[in-house]
């Protein structure tokens, strides 16, 4: 039945209009058969982990690709691994063969010349890809040239017990508001964990003004722009959980605040997120996810190969896999990850179409409609100068 798939694929690769294409990947699917792919993807998530794991026996069963789940703590540390290769003087046979990355940490890559590519455009599934109403050829206002692909989108939302708060807060103003009067219920990951960041950037935007043009790298006076932001968290500070002198370590840790009743709201950068947690019977079936008036940030996140990755062929197989319908409904599915498609349904076949439309949707999350603004993210330099801001009056 393998080898059967295989054939299809590889023939309905080879009708593509751009036969090199074709042709390159149907050299690909030859040549990785049998390699292992080391996947360096963040793996604080059980909905996550177990995604990828149900992507390990796909593609072995269909391309007899070994996919390796190394799990990350911070993505970071892969782009540390990769640059001290390089650094060695490694050109092959690296550690990463395929690593999930995004903004800050894509730019530091690809500046640096750890990247392979490009690739994208060369995958197969890349034509079913969504290039005109979501960034999936720009990360962070940083062009990817092709050399990341795209694997699923995401939007930031505030997440509560509709049956506790029934009236959310929905503006920074009354959301500093809410935490002032409910002392002790209300608090954020700690950055530099990347939804607390997140949460610094919304009050970046929503606070410094229309003045300062976000797409472009911090200016000098940074600090400068950041005196709002730091008002504002002056400002709640006494009345947030612990008093502000302590922060949750992570998106998850805040999860279980919220879990445990400690307090009133979490966050999460997917608006499924929450509903894997009613599945799961952790979170109260009346939990509802929301974005603030003005919007929220959305972006989408990619897949990359290093430079010196020993499996490339099988990495651009599992990218391409990453990309299929099937792959991206699976991934959708609030029962498990839940984490948006970047495919264009337009692009689809009525099969295909029909493998998004009958997943079950749960109340928690909230309709498309309803996350409309989505905003874009601020350029990447941005992230270390509010992890600096945070480290430097907050972390303590």
């Amino acid at each position: 039945m393998r080898r059967l798939f295989l054939a299809c694929l590889v023939a309905l690769a080879l009708l593509s209009p751009r036969s090199g294409r074709a042709a390159d990947f149907a050299a690909d699917l030859e040549a990785a058969k049998g390699q292992t792919v080391d996947f360096f993807a963040w793996g604080g998530s059980p909905a996550i982990n177990g995604y990828v794991a149900w992507v390990a026996d796909q593609v072995k069963d269909r391309f007899g690709i070994d996919l390796r789940h190394v799990k990350l703590a911070d993505t970071s540390d892969a782009v540390a691994q990769v640059l001290a290769e390089k650094a060695a003087g490694r050109t092959e046979g690296g550690a990463i063969d395929l690593v999930w990355v995004n903004g800050e940490n894509f730019r530091a890559m690809k500046e640096g010349g750890l990247l392979d590519g490009p690739f994208a455009a060369g995958l197969p599934n890349f034509a079913l890809v969504d290039t005109a109403s979501k960034p999936t050829t720009v990360d962070f206002t940083v062009p990817t040239g092709g050399y990341e692909a795209p694997w699923g989108s995401a939007q930031f939302v505030l997440i509560h017990d509709g049956a506790e708060t029934p009236e959310a807060p929905d503006t920074l103003a009354t959301l500093r508001a809410w935490i002032m009067a409910h002392p002790g219920r209300f608090t954020l990951p700690a950055p530099p964990d990347f939804v607390g960041t997140t949460f610094l950037k919304h009050l970046l935007i929503g606070l410094a003004g229309d003045g300062l043009d976000l797409s472009r790298p911090p200016p000098e006076d940074a600090a400068k722009a950041l005196a709002p932001v730091r008002d504002w968290l002056e400002a709640v500070r006494p009345a947030l959980w612990r008093q502000g002198t302590a922060f949750p370590s992570s998106g998850p840790a805040l999860h279980q605040l919220f879990e445990d009743g400690a307090v009133d709201f979490t966050m999460a950068f997917n608006p499924a997120e929450a509903a894997t947690y009613v599945e799961d019977g952790r979170f109260p079936e009346t939990t509802r996810s929301y974005i603030l008036k003005g919007g929220t940030i959305a972006n989408v996140h990619f897949v990359a190969i290093p430079f010196d990755a020993g499996d490339k062929a099988g990495a651009r197989v599992v990218a391409n896999f990453l990309l299929s319908p099937e792959a991206q409904a699976k991934k959708e599915d609030p029962a498990g990850w839940g984490d948006f498609t970047v495919l264009d349904m337009e692009k689809l076949d009525p099969v295909q179409r029909a493998m998004f439309e009958k997943l079950k949707r749960d109340p928690a999350t909230p309709a498309p409609e309803d996350l409309i603004p989505a905003l874009p993210e601020p350029h990447p330099g941005w992230v270390s100068v509010l992890e600096r801001f945070w480290a430097e009056g907050f972390g303590g």
